[in-house]
């Protein structure tokens, strides 16, 4: 194969990764493809067979050997307060809510579902203690 198409088949492995989410697998047989594509522009890469050859190795070592370390490097930092950090967190009332009901109330400067576990009704704006969270209903009291 001429040495441009070598270039062409890594440069589109390379946009394909961009354009798919998650696996980074196709960066790895991109770059397999520019490095052979180099091998034949200077003349070291031998017949078709063996630029295959050439291409299919370095893929597969590349990506053995490189695909978790790069994804470490690359990954991104998840959030510094998990969801378990929640209860005994105050939250705000949104809405009236009786005793044992479910209304609304905001958290970390999002709306979520509010179940009144308290002994007395919760008024709109009081300040709330979350007890628990399951799911995405927070169980709160009056403070």
């Amino acid at each position: 194969m001429a040495y441009w198409a070598w270039l062409l088949l890594g440069v589109a492995l390379l946009a394909i990764e961009l354009a798919t989410p998650g696996g980074f697998f196709a960066f790895f047989f991109g770059v397999s493809g520019l490095v052979v594509g180099v091998l034949v522009a200077l003349g070291w890469a031998g017949p078709a067979w063996m630029q295959w050859l050439l291409f299919s190795v370095l893929s597969i070592v590349a990506l053995a050997a490189l695909r978790k370390p790069v994804q470490s490097w690359l990954a991104v930092k998840h959030r510094e307060q998990p969801v378990d950090s929640i209860p005994g967190e105050t939250a705000l009332a949104l809405e009236d809510i009786a005793v044992g009901a479910i209304g609304r109330a905001e958290l970390r400067g999002t709306s979520w579902s509010a179940k009144n576990g308290g002994a007395g009704a919760i008024v709109k704006g009081q300040r709330l203690r979350v007890d628990r969270i399951e799911g995405l209903m927070l169980h709160v009291h009056t403070e």
